[in-house]
């Protein structure tokens, strides 16, 4: 459909609940593709859950890790994913196939990893305690980026909008404007509260339209800059922000913020509650608060790249957020009327004549030629809400929408086929060594995969025991998190293992699995439960 008569006059952001994505797994994180198009879900089983977002269906299930997936980011084209987990690896998907690319092995936890904007071969990685490092996927090197304060290492980071600097903040509300190819500092200022304290950054979010991004503070407001001006004011300089976002009532933390698709709206989720406050960009005004389950924790949120939605995660599950669809007949036919009661209605003489003897000259003139002129039906004009501002075609490339091949529950059933003893019987005459080999056929694409190169990253003075935020306290590694919101019964991983060994069992085959192949499988199957119990329990 075309996107510019979606385009609503009046407000652009969502307003009710529509609906939500249940992945079986809890899901942690999400984000969108840069068309809007598909939604990449990591879940605590280390599953990525990829969903067509126009139909709301699964259209691929990748197993990606053994423990929770805690960051996501997709490629500029569509055809790659970059995940991290809470054991320190992070990977590149090829999101078509589902096979691994690359592993990277960290000595900390990822908080956060980003691909360049323009640049599908770097990648930003946020490891705890440790300064940003930049991976270049080609040749497996990284490069750690420059920091402020050797001492003060809890550093956050990210591209701007088209990857030409790197933004990085630190504990002591420091921020660093490097440049992203030589990694030389261009500009720098730091966030204070009103009394010139500072103030620890959490986040920086980019805006996809215009130069405007947000940090995040401790301090609980979201401040608002153009990154032009931050670039003018140099080193130490002393900007002022556009707006100071917060919830002066509640004094609300806030968990995860981000801009509108058109820039022109931000969204915080609290870190109390499952609540979204919008904001209007321009003026500074709170315009909607979205209110979901009482008692719930939220995780993530993101909003769609093109429309009025938003996808927020909690207790697992995510929750999409859109507008009230009203059916407007006018817009279809402009004389068209809603009639509160029967109206009689008069007939025109020529109204249902099979030629109009009333129509007058210039008219068919006029409608003759508007027959002979060539409708040009085949080029296609390229959706402004797709491209860039410094593009003007599509790119032809791009990975929109994913194949979905059906899944046959129980082939035996189907009537089309040869009846059920006929298939024994063949199966019995072809032997054991026949069935090994159609085993290792069903299995095909997976026989000739090659195990993904693994790099090890190497970062002086980082501490080898730090536990990522999402598992719990540090320092004993079994030890979870008191468990928030309300107690979960049956949602938590004893939900989950039923469906596991079916979800897996349609990706690696349909015909049963014998002998070592099935205890194989059943091993990988018991690693993500017990990895995942921790988010869980925290859920």
């Amino acid at each position: 459909m075309n996107l510019e008569l979606l385009e609503s006059f009046g407000q652009n952001y969502p307003e009710e609940a529509d609906g939500t994505l249940d992945c079986i797994s809890m899901a942690l994180t999400c984000t969108f593709n840069r068309w809007g198009t598909l939604l990449a879900v990591g879940c605590n089983d280390g599953r990525i859950v990829i969903w067509d977002f126009l139909t709301r269906g699964i259209a691929k299930i990748i197993s990606a890790h053994i423990h929770p997936v805690c960051s996501l980011c997709w490629s500029r084209d569509g055809h790659k994913l970059v995940s991290a987990s809470t054991d320190n690896i992070v990977s590149q998907w090829d999101v078509l196939s589902g096979d691994c690319d690359q592993r990277f092995r960290f000595p900390s936890p990822i908080l956060k990893v980003q691909y360049h904007p323009r640049d599908q071969n770097r990648v930003l990685v946020c490891p705890m305690k440790s300064a940003p490092v930049m991976l270049t996927l080609s040749d497996s090197k990284h490069v750690v980026l420059p920091v402020d304060d050797d001492s003060d290492l809890n550093v956050v980071a990210s591209f701007d909008r088209r990857g030409e600097y790197i933004y990085t903040g630190n504990a002591k509300g420091k921020i660093l404007v490097l440049k992203t190819d030589t990694q030389d500092l261009v500009a720098s200022f730091r966030v204070t509260t009103g009394t010139s304290n500072t103030t620890a950054i959490k986040s920086i979010e980019f805006a996809r339209k215009g130069s405007c991004f947000l940090i995040n503070t401790a301090d609980r407001i979201i401040r608002v800059y153009d990154g032009r001006e931050i670039l003018t004011c140099g080193r130490d300089g002393e900007p002022e922000p556009m707006q100071k976002l917060q919830d002066l009532v509640n004094r609300t933390p806030w968990k995860k913020c981000c801009f509108s698709g058109d820039g022109e709206y931000i969204v915080a989720g609290s870190a109390r509650q499952h609540a979204l406050y919008i904001w209007e960009k321009s003026i500074g005004n709170l315009v909607k608060i979205l209110h979901g389950t009482r008692g719930e924790l939220l995780l993530d949120v993101a909003w769609h790249p093109v429309r009025p939605i938003i996808a927020s995660i909690s207790s697992g599950v995510v929750s999409i957020w859109a507008q009230n669809q009203v059916e407007n007949w006018s817009a279809f036919a402009p004389d068209f009327k809603e009639l509160d009661e029967n109206v009689e209605y008069e007939e025109r003489e020529s109204e249902f004549d099979i030629e109009d003897e009333d129509k007058s000259e210039p008219e068919q003139t006029g409608a003759d030629a508007a027959e002979d002129e060539e409708v040009d039906v085949t080029s296609v004009d390229p959706i402004a809400a797709f491209c860039s501002s410094d593009e003007e075609l599509e790119d032809s490339k791009a990975l929109l929408y994913l194949p979905i091949a059906p899944e046959v529950e129980d082939p035996e059933e189907n009537p089309y086929g040869p009846p059920p003893d006929a298939v024994q019987s063949s199966l019995t005459d072809e032997g054991i060594g026949s069935e090994k080999k159609r085993q290792s056929s069903s299995d095909g694409p997976q026989a000739p995969k090659k195990k993904p190169k693994t790099t090890n990253i190497e970062l002086q003075g980082v501490p080898n025991d730090e536990v990522h935020p999402l598992l719990g306290v540090k320092g004993d590694g079994k030890s979870k998190k008191k468990q928030a919101g309300r107690p979960k019964g049956s949602k938590g991983k004893d939900k989950d293992s039923p469906f596991k060994p079916k979800l897996y069992k349609g990706d690696r085959g349909a015909l049963p699995l014998e002998g070592a192949a099935k205890g194989k499988v059943q091993a990988e199957l018991g690693q993500p439960l017990t990895a995942g119990g921790a988010i869980s329990e925290l859920l």
